[in-house]
């Protein structure tokens, strides 16, 4: 499996842009360019013909836009795809809204080609691209939260809770590990526990889903 090429599928409606970014992914032997589309519509069929591992995804497009695309791609057949949406400024609402639809991360179109395909790699192989301090000052700036409201929580036990807390404070795992004595193994373990029973895709999710249920504001006065 290490062998094989990563398969990378691009929406984008500017053409010169999209030409850019496809002779960046056309020169990388272990990427495999799969196909591009226009519009989230064409691109929900597109990721259902081409089972890509990895979309660029721009937010702002006709007919439906990137958010809308990216929660139906990862609700639909395509098994084990990863998002990155694409867009003009760092600080966006929208990124906020992608992030909850289910994207991995995103990157602006002014990244670096060397920034763009590290990222590319690093989702792929199932890490965050967003540094979860980063998602918390964006998600803090645009969500609203709901009522603080602990039972969403009930099928953890009281240690992924703590673990689940800290995490979506942005604290790494090796922070975790040294405020609640434990080794990084194990808190990688726990963090992976607590995204699998709240059914979250990355900690981006899991700093998202404690900004929108008010858990932050509760327990850790963020």
């Amino acid at each position: 499996m290490s062998g094989e090429r990563i398969r990378v599928m691009l929406v984008d409606d500017q053409p010169l842009f999209s030409a850019g970014l496809k002779m960046i992914l056309r020169s990388q032997p272990d990427l495999e360019f799969v196909g591009e589309a226009g519009n989230g519509e064409d691109a929900c069929l597109l990721a259902t013909e081409t089972a890509p591992d990895v979309i660029l995804m721009d937010i702002r497009m006709p007919r439906m836009d990137g958010i809308t695309a990216t929660r139906r791609i990862l609700a639909g057949e395509t098994q084990g795809v990863r998002i990155i949406v694409l867009t003009t400024i760092q600080h966006d609402e929208a990124v906020v809204r992608a992030i909850q639809a289910g994207a991995s991360g995103f990157l602006t179109k002014d990244a670096t080609p060397e920034f763009l395909l590290a990222t590319i790699r690093t989702v792929h192989s199932g890490h965050a691209v967003m540094a979860p301090s980063a998602a918390n000052e964006l998600l803090r700036d645009y969500t609203t939260p709901r009522a603080g409201n602990e039972s969403v929580l009930e099928g953890l036990t009281a240690r992924e809770k703590e673990v689940f807390l800290l995490a979506a404070s942005g604290r790494a795992n090796g922070e975790i590990a040294a405020e609640l004595f434990l080794g990084e193994a194990t808190v990688k373990t726990h963090v992976a526990n607590v995204l699998g029973k709240l059914s979250l895709k990355s900690r981006i999710q899991l700093v998202s889903f404690a900004y929108e249920h008010g858990l932050l504001q509760a327990n850790t006065g963020n």
